[in-house]
C-alpha cells in the first residue's frame, strides 16, 4: 500500500476564475428544462452533481440550486422551485447514472425529496478521507489532484434568495467543473494504495443509507444549555425550544433566527412571570420579538406548571454506554478494554492512511467495548475472537472491508484486557 505523500503534485496552483465553456443560462421554466435534460441525455459517462441549500436561513433541507456536468453535454445549472412539479424527465435520465459529488451525505437527501436518486455514487471526499489526505474539502483536494485553485466563498450563503448573482452562479458551476477531473485522478490514487474495493463499499453505503434518523431530546443541543443546574430550568429550554421549532418549521426559517439560543437559556434562567419582565431580557425586548411575547411566555408557563415527575432529568438519558468519563468508575475493565482498542485502532490508522473514525466509527467501537463479556469467549482462539468480534461489528453496520481490517485488530486488544 503506497504511502500517501508522493501524491501531493509540485506545481504552482493555477486559478479557476470561470467555467471552461461560460456560464450557462438558469433552468427556470418547463422550456429549459426539456432542453438541458436532451443535453444530459446525449451526454457519456458519470454526471457531477451538487446542490445549493440554505442551510442557517431555512428550517429545511431543501435544494435551492442543482448543478450537473456530463461529458458532452457541459453544465447545467437548475432552479428547482419553479419546475419542482417537472423533473420527471430528468429523473429518468440522470438517476440510472453514476453520480460524482463531493460530501455526498450533505446533498442526497435535499436531491431525494426531488425524486433524484443515484444508481451509483463517487464521493470525492471521502475518497480523499480513505486516501489519508490531510484536508478533504474540495477546494484543497482540488489544488492538490489538479494544481487548480477553485475559488470559494458563497457555500453559506441564503441561496433561496432571487435573483441569484451571477458571481454566485458563477462560483456553483464551478463546483461541478472539475468533478469529472477529479474522480479519475482519485480513482488512480486509491487503485495504487489497493483501496478501490474500500471505496466502492463505502459509496454504497452512503447511497443507501438515506437521511440521518433524527437524535433523540435534540433540545438539548441548545447552545449554553450546561450553564442551568436544574430540571425546571431545563424544562423551560425544551419548552422553548419545541415552541420555536414549531414557528421555525412552519415558516421554513432557520430556528436559530426565530429566536437565538442565547435568549432560550437567558429565560429559562431568570424565568420572568409576566410580559413586561420577560421584555426586559436581551433579545425579548426587541421589536420582532414583542410580537411573540405570548407564546414564548405560555411556553415559560407550561415548564412551571409540569409536575416533578415529568421534568426532564439533569443528564441526558442513553440507552447505549455512558458518557466515557463515567467507565472507570462505573465499568472499570471496559475502560481498560476501550483504552486497548483505542491504541490498536490508531497504530491501525497510521498503517493503513486511514482516519480512526473512518476504518469503524467511534460509537461502534465503544459499545463492542462496553458490552463485551470475556467470559462468553473463553476458550476461543484468536481467530474465533476476531470472527465473534466481527459479526458483531457486521450488526452494527460496518462494512466488509472494515470487517477484516478490524477484527483482529479489536480481537488482540480485547483478548489482553
Amino acid at each position: 500500500m503506497s504511502d500517501v505523500s508522493d501524491q501531493v503534485p509540485a506545481h504552482t496552483a493555477e486559478p479557476l476564475l470561470t467555467p471552461a465553456d461560460g456560464l450557462p443560462e438558469v433552468v427556470d421554466n418547463s422550456r429549459l428544462l426539456g432542453d438541458a435534460v436532451e443535453r444530459l441525455a446525449g451526454g457519456t459517462g458519470p454526471l457531477a452533481v451538487d446542490a445549493e441549500r440554505a442551510s442557517g436561513f431555512r428550517y429545511s433541507n431543501r435544494a435551492y440550486l442543482l448543478q450537473f456536468r456530463r461529458a458532452g453535454a457541459g453544465t447545467v445549472l437548475i432552479d428547482p422551485i419553479p419546475v419542482a412539479g417537472d423533473l420527471a424527465p430528468l429523473a429518468e435520465v440522470i438517476n440510472p447514472l453514476e453520480w460524482v459529488l463531493h460530501s455526498a451525505d450533505q446533498d442526497l437527501p435535499g436531491l431525494d425529496e426531488l425524486g433524484l436518486r443515484p444508481a451509483a455514487l463517487y464521493d470525492t471526499e471521502l475518497a480523499g478521507r480513505l486516501a489519508g489526505f490531510d484536508r478533504v474539502g474540495l477546494a484543497a483536494i482540488v489544488e492538490r489532484m489538479l494544481g487548480l485553485e477553485l475559488k470559494k466563498g458563497h457555500g453559506a450563503a441564503d441561496w433561496s434568495s432571487r435573483p441569484l448573482p451571477e458571481s454566485w452562479l458563477n462560483y456553483a458551476a464551478l463546483d461541478v467543473e472539475v468533478l469529472l477531473e477529479l474522480r479519475a485522478a482519485m480513482a488512480d490514487v486509491l487503485e495504487s494504495q489497493g483501496k478501490t474495493d474500500w471505496a466502492a463499499q463505502e459509496f454504497e453505503h452512503i447511497r443507501l443509507a438515506g437521511p440521518p434518523k433524527p437524535k433523540p431530546d435534540r433540545w438539548r443541543r441548545t447552545s449554553q444549555i450546561h450553564s442551568l443546574k436544574t430540571p425546571r430550568a431545563l424544562a423551560a429550554v425544551r419548552e422553548l425550544w419545541q415552541a420555536r421549532d414549531a414557528v421555525a418549521r412552519k415558516r421554513d426559517i432557520a430556528p436559530g433566527r426565530v429566536l437565538p439560543d442565547s435568549a432560550i437559556v437567558a429565560a429559562a434562567s431568570a424565568d420572568p412571570k409576566s410580559i413586561d419582565a420577560l421584555r426586559a431580557l436581551p433579545v425579548f425586548g426587541g421589536p420582532r420579538q414583542r410580537r411573540s411575547s405570548r407564546q414564548w411566555l405560555d411556553a415559560l408557563e407550561r415548564a412551571r406548571a409540569l409536575p416533578d415527575s415529568e421534568l426532564p432529568p439533569l443528564t441526558q438519558p442513553f440507552t447505549g454506554p455512558p458518557p466515557i468519563n463515567r467507565w472507570s468508575r462505573r465499568h472499570p475493565e471496559a475502560a481498560d478494554r476501550l483504552a486497548a482498542a483505542r491504541a490498536a485502532m490508531t497504530t491501525l490508522s497510521e498503517e493503513v492512511h486511514v482516519p480512526v473514525e473512518n476504518l469503524l466509527t467511534p460509537d461502534l467501537v465503544r459499545r463492542l467495548c462496553w458490552d463485551f463479556v470475556p467470559a462468553d469467549h473463553a476458550g476461543e482462539s484468536e481467530a474465533e475472537l476476531a470472527a465473534a468480534i466481527e459479526r458483531i461489528l457486521a450488526d452494527g453496520g460496518a462494512r466488509p472491508w472494515q470487517r477484516q481490517l478490524t477484527g483482529t485488530v479489536l480481537a488482540g486488544a480485547l483478548a489482553a484486557k
